[in-house]
């Protein structure tokens, strides 16, 4: 069964800005991409590294993991470049009344 967590205002989290997240032992990325806002598990499928203390690139909708430079998409949480080779969970965001929320299960 999903739930529903309220991140903050919309207002806390501006175009091309980052907020981690913890949710029981999950630590989720929640990143606006100029106004898109998508949410990715926080760590590198290569080797568990933080991808919230990566590199965002707003623009592409991109994190580069700072352990080993593999880049992730967003969107889908695939790597698009190695070491990584296994995607990452992404978790469905939405705007209700100004506050992010994020759905996790």
């Amino acid at each position: 069964m999903s739930e529903i967590l309220d991140i903050c205002l919309l207002s806390e989290l501006p175009p091309g800005t980052s907020r981690l997240v913890e949710w029981e032992d999950l630590e989720i990325g929640v990143f606006n991409c100029n106004g898109e806002l998508l949410a990715i598990e926080d760590r590198c499928s290569h080797d568990d590294g933080n991808l919230a203390d990566g590199e965002f690139d707003p623009e592409r909708c991109t994190v580069e993991c700072p352990r080993h430079g593999s880049l992730f998409d967003l969107h889908t949480g695939k790597p698009m470049t190695l070491p990584a080779y296994v995607p990452i969970e992404t978790f469905p965001v939405r705007v209700e009344d100004d506050m992010i929320k994020l759905e996790v299960e």
